[in-house]
């Protein structure tokens, strides 16, 4: 059974660590990025990929901190990503952020995660995260292109639509979901 929690961050009031600077160091920064391209993100590793180190020229909200993990580097952190080739140090964050209560994602361990990364569907205002619970984020990832090939592009005008509407719906807050409902009704209809 899947007992995750599904939530959404605001990652640019937040004080992310990445620790890792190979491959899955970049794809975690790249995620997060596309998230929040202005938020603050810092990343600690021995060697930093040259596709990182252009990224954080591009984004001065990235600090690179080139350097073997330490404890003091979760220091003010609200979440830390970990994505090394090394298990012992993937561990080590691991127990480091549990003992400072600091939610941690270590890449492909699922058993050291306070939380998954989710395989993400944009459309304009509309974000739909898929999980598979850890099982296997290449269906999630191959689930997300199907979405993303079905959704319209005209759902950003319906978005803005109904919030034009809810900002002019008057009552309180069950007479305005009442209407709401009936209005969005038709979206579950088959034809």
């Amino acid at each position: 059974m899947n007992t995750l929690f599904p939530i959404f961050v605001k990652i640019g009031q937040l004080q992310t660590l990445v620790v890792g600077g190979g491959y899955v160091g970049l794809e975690k920064l790249t995620a997060l990025l596309n998230a929040d391209p202005d938020a603050p993100f810092t990343l600690v590793a021995p060697d930093i990929r040259d596709e990182i180190r252009r990224l954080a020229t591009k984004h001065p909200n990235i600090t690179l901190i080139q350097d073997m993990y330490q404890p003091s580097y979760l220091n003010g952190r609200d979440l830390v990503i970990v994505g090394t080739n090394d298990k012992t140090v993937n561990r080590q964050v691991q127990e480091d952020c549990k003992a400072r209560k600091i939610l941690v994602n270590v890449a492909d361990t699922p058993d050291l995660c306070d939380f998954y990364l989710s395989s993400v569907v944009r459309k304009g205002d509309l974000k739909i995260a898929i999980s598979t619970n850890g099982k296997s984020p290449t269906f999630a990832k191959r689930f997300r292109e199907i979405l993303e090939d079905i959704l319209p592009e005209s759902l950003q005008e319906t978005l803005d639509n109904l919030t034009a509407i809810r900002n002019r719906l008057k009552g309180d807050f069950v007479q305005k979901m009442e209407k709401l409902n009936e209005i969005t009704k038709v979206l579950s209809k088959p034809e």
